[in-house]
């Protein structure tokens, strides 16, 4: 039974060193690894993973409930989607760029196409939906399975 527990506790060790957690970017982050919006207009995604980006701000409410949301889902969806964090209050010029003047918002970026600019607060379903459907594009019967591995908030 100890040899069990002692397996055990070190596989989830190392299945948690290869997590990915949600990445605060500043914006000359953001240039370097999804967009330079300085040297192009037009719009070119520098990544090789879709990835999802969270615009919020210290002091607001609803972005403080969307944390949990974006850092539970960075984990199951490690490897397949990144997870970005800008704070709108020190990454002024980016938030400017994007327009973002409510917050909290999500931009969704796939690897190929447009990204999407969602406002609000959303539901983690609906999250989910967006980027099984939206960026990974898989079957929605599908999405149901990502939101009942955990405990839905």
């Amino acid at each position: 039974m100890r040899k069990i527990l002692i397996i055990s506790l070190l596989a989830c060790m190392a299945l948690a060193a290869y997590a990915e957690d949600v990445v605060y970017l500043t914006t000359d982050q953001f240039r370097e690894r999804v967009f330079d919006f300085r040297a192009s207009k037009e719009w070119a995604y520098k990544g090789d993973k879709p990835c999802v980006i969270d615009f919020y701000t210290t002091w607001c409410g609803p972005c403080k409930r969307l944390a949990p949301i974006m850092d539970e889902l960075s984990q199951i969806y490690c490897g397949e989607i990144v997870f970005y964090k800008v704070d709108t209050e020190r990454e002024r010029e980016l938030a400017y760029v994007f327009g973002i003047n409510s917050i909290p918002q999500v931009l969704y970026i796939p690897v190929e196409g447009k990204p999407a600019l969602l406002k609000g607060l959303m539901p983690k379903e609906n999250i989910v939906r967006i980027i099984d459907e939206f960026l990974l594009k898989r079957d929605a019967a599908k999405t149901d399975t990502k939101t009942d591995t955990k405990t839905n908030n």
